[in-house]
């Protein structure tokens, strides 16, 4: 049975060869070809891009009277498919200085050109990227200008999107949910097992995302689309690849990359492969005295001791390496059917987390060790699309996943022998299936079901060093089951031909079931399980008028939710000196309510402006606040008399602000660009009042001035924060003397600062490109808010990057 199936895929296959169409798109001026073009009709439905030569199938377009063909940077051409065989199947692309049309694909689950939804969303191109040379994925989003990444430790990067973070945004691979349930409150960062090198796209949608995604889309939805393996359209193999090396001296960065795609008529693989090596990170030199710690803890033979450095501007120990492995692959038998296999493996060495190692006590480092330990994620992942037309569906996606997540933590008090440790382990499984409907030229129905099961498993363990024993101790969290069912559907209505409206709802049952029973030896718990079963009703509705070809005006109101997790009902941990976080079990979501107003106008073909105003309200927040047991405030935790907290459905909060966008194309290779981000945050207080919202960062931008010509492209830079007062500062954050400056008061407080950069990237021919550049400058010494590691110094980067 088996074997005939094969024999079917195959012949199917064989036949599909016969009649595809393939058609080759180009650079008007250069001639060259153009890769990932996309190309798309409504009627029929279908969606493809162009290869490493420019060529893409369009069989599946036959008949269609309206294919849009558009790539950033260049003119959108609509033309029927009688009208691309009338000229040989070859279509020149002509550049353009200004467009608002841009098909998104990840962020929103499926094809949709950006000028029918009525949220922002923006996307960093592969070129921006190469430019850029970024080293993390988190450093990639920083690229955009419009999303604010904080640090502990050089091995991390927690991004900040409309004054949310961590555990009220969502992260997304090829579709697939990354967020777990143990994503904390507490800045996070597994956002780095991403490689940026494997990355062909990245969509970021700004505002609620829970219509599409459920839990945890407060704030924006961050979705990384990784290189799709690419077929040939002609009788030879398509054999293409990459391979770069790179070299920064802030950090003494070691990077090398290659990946390399081997693509025939029906089948198509990819296999890509990062390894990166960071050394201890050095600051600058010109910046607040407070951010040094000119010392650092050295065991040996058992004994601490607190050594002075050599090098006062290097950040000891923040050193650390990763590796990253890809393998897709890719079959299609037919226009009709699509399959894709991925594997995904990311695996960091342990590092140290710097933020901790700043903390002293007695006027020494209060800790010898604060480390966590390799950070491991795998994933498998399988995609099956199919777009044969019928009552139910034009196109149907299902996605299969698998993820395994570990991470854990040590530490060890300065002069003590115990060490601490604690790890988590947590299988991840997700069924997504997806459908798009045409019901109408004018009326399209987007709709379908999820399912994510997360079982975490948790340890801990101490070990005297001095003997080598270790014992049993209290885990971070109780062994959990977290699972998540929802549907949902979403319409997108052309009611005028420059009018669309999109509305959409999803219902939500998320379940949670935790046992305790592993920590009552350790903790006077007085509760032995905690279980969780509730529901969420979620939606949203907005709209886009084009009143001209150079004018959006969009708006949007909708709404999104956070489920209890694991962290949040189960966490036994300490969140700042002297005080001990432990489990809640009456939890409930907390829900956001958000309404965004933006407007977008193109000038004279050389100026585009835009900007958007959002507010939201957040309700039922589950914030830290003071809490008992058993009728007691205070407990023994880590050898401290510790205040007891815990997560509470305890607060609302308001976030409001601005972000604003402006483009100038001065010529055909000089522009200029810039993004602006206000944000301001309010959340409650025990007593009444108000305070600050941890992650709402203060106003921060990106500034732009580019080159390109020849094979030449510069961009000169700068970055910058404005100042965040001590009395600006969250309630919480204020008395972090390890994170922050001192002002003339004595008081915390985040300064301002600003870099200059420069990047450069030459194409030497066809097959070498170099890039460097000079991050900072001025070698300025400043932390980006909330961070608790300096940024890097002056940064000289080189690398040498060859395509075959």
């Amino acid at each position: 049975m088996i074997k005939n199936i094969i024999l079917l895929f195959l012949f199917c296959g064989a036949l599909s060869g016969l009649f595809a169409q393939t058609i080759t798109i180009k650079d008007f001026e250069t001639k060259k070809p153009l890769e990932l073009v996309s190309i798309s009709s409504e009627n029929p439905k279908g969606y493809t891009t162009t290869n490493s030569k420019g060529q893409a199938n369009i069989s599946a377009f036959k008949n269609s009277e309206k294919i849009q063909i558009q790539i950033l940077g260049y003119k959108k051409v609509v033309k029927s498919y009688a009208n691309i065989q009338s000229i040989g199947f070859e279509i020149l692309l002509e550049t353009t200085s200004l467009n608002m049309d841009e098909v998104v694909i990840s962020a929103t689950r499926w094809r949709q050109n950006i000028c029918n939804l009525p949220i922002k969303i923006s996307s960093i191109s592969p070129k921006e990227v190469e430019l850029q040379n970024p080293q993390t994925a988190a450093d990639l989003l920083n690229v955009s200008g419009k999303v604010f990444v904080q640090k502990s430790q050089q091995g991390g990067g927690s991004p900040m999107i409309r004054g949310f973070a961590t555990n009220r945004l969502l992260y997304t691979v090829d579709g697939i949910r990354m967020n777990t349930a143990i994503f904390r409150s507490g800045n996070i960062q597994n956002v780095i097992n991403i490689d940026p090198f494997a990355i062909e796209n990245t969509e970021i949608m700004f505002g609620p995302g829970s219509l599409i995604y459920g839990s945890d889309a407060i704030g924006g939805v961050m979705s990384f689309q990784t290189l799709t393996p690419q077929f040939s359209f002609s009788d030879k193999a398509l054999i293409k690849g990459k391979a770069v090396v790179r070299y920064s001296s802030a950090n003494n960065e070691k990077t090398g990359h290659f990946d390399v795609n081997v693509g025939f008529e029906n089948w198509a693989f990819i296999t890509s492969f990062s390894s990166w090596n960071y050394d201890n990170l050095r600051q600058g030199s010109n910046g607040p005295d407070d951010y040094l710690k000119p010392y650092y803890v050295q065991t040996e033979d058992n004994v601490d001791r607190v050594i002075t450095q050599n090098d006062p501007l290097l950040q000891i120990p923040s050193a650390y390496s990763q590796i990253n492995v890809m393998q897709k692959v890719r079959f299609m038998p037919n226009d009709n059917w699509n399959f894709q296999y991925g594997f995904h493996y990311s695996e960091t060495s342990p590092y140290g987390r710097y933020d901790r190692h700043n903390r002293v006590k007695n006027d020494l480092p209060r800790y010898a060790e604060w480390n966590y330990g390799p950070q491991i994620w795998m994933m498998n992942n399988l995609n099956i699309t199919n777009e044969s037309p019928n009552f139910a569906y034009d196109q149907m996606t299902l996605r299969l996943a698998l993820q395994a997540f570990e991470e854990s933590r040590i530490d060890r008090t300065l002069n003590k022998t115990d060490q601490n440790s604690t790890k988590e382990i947590v299988d991840a499984y997700s069924l997504n299936v997806d459908f798009v409907k045409a019901i109408n030229a004018a009326n399209t129905l987007y709709y379908g079901v999820e399912y994510i099961y997360n079982n975490v498993k948790s340890t801990g363990t101490v070990t005297d060093i001095s003997t080598n024993t270790t014992t049993i101790a209290a885990s971070r969290y109780p062994q959990s089951k977290w699972s998540s069912i929802a549907a949902f559907v979403n319409d997108e209505f052309r009611m005028l031909e420059n009018l669309t409206i999109q509305a959409g709802l999803r219902y939500n049952q998320f379940i949670l079931d935790s046992d305790f029973g592993n920590n009552l030896d350790f903790y006077p718990l007085p509760f032995e399980t905690a279980k969780i079963n509730n529901g969420s009703l979620t939606g949203s509705i907005g709209a886009v008028f084009r009143p001209t070809e150079t004018w959006v005006v969009s708006a949007n109101f909708g709404t999104a939710f956070r489920s209890p997790n694991v962290d949040d009902i189960g966490k036994i941990f300490d969140s700042e000196p002297n005080s001990v976080t432990v489990p809640n079990p009456d939890l409930q979501a907390e829900t956001a309510y958000n309404f965004d107003l933006s407007l977008a106008k193109i000038f004279g073909n050389f100026l585009k402006f835009d900007v958007t105003g959002y507010y939201t309200i957040l309700q039922n927040a589950m914030v830290r606040r003071n809490f008992e047991l058993n009728g007691i405030d205070s407990i023994m935790y880590d050898g401290n008399m510790s205040q007891i907290q815990a997560i509470q459905n305890a607060a609302k909060a308001n976030v409001y602000g601005i972000q604003a966008g402006l483009e100038v194309k001065f010529n055909s290779q000089f522009s200029f660009s810039s993004d602006l981000n206000y944000q301001v945050g309010e959340e409650e207080l025990d007593d009444g009042s108000t305070s600050s919202s941890r992650h709402a960062a203060p106003l921060f931008g990106t500034s732009r001035i580019n080159f390109g010509a020849n094979g030449l492209n510069l961009e000169l830079y700068a970055n910058y924060q404005a100042e965040c007062k001590f009395e600006d500062l969250p309630a919480e954050e204020q008395s972090k003397d390890e994170i922050y400056a001192k002002d003339e008061n004595g008081n915390n407080y985040s300064p301002a600062w600003y870099t200059l950069n420069i990047k450069a990237m030459y194409a030497l021919n066809d097959t070498f490109t170099i890039s460097s550049g000079i991050e900072n400058l001025t070698d300025v010494r400043y932390r980006p808010y909330s961070s608790g590691i300096s940024a890097p110094a002056r940064n000289f980067i080189f690398s040498l990057r060859t395509n075959f």
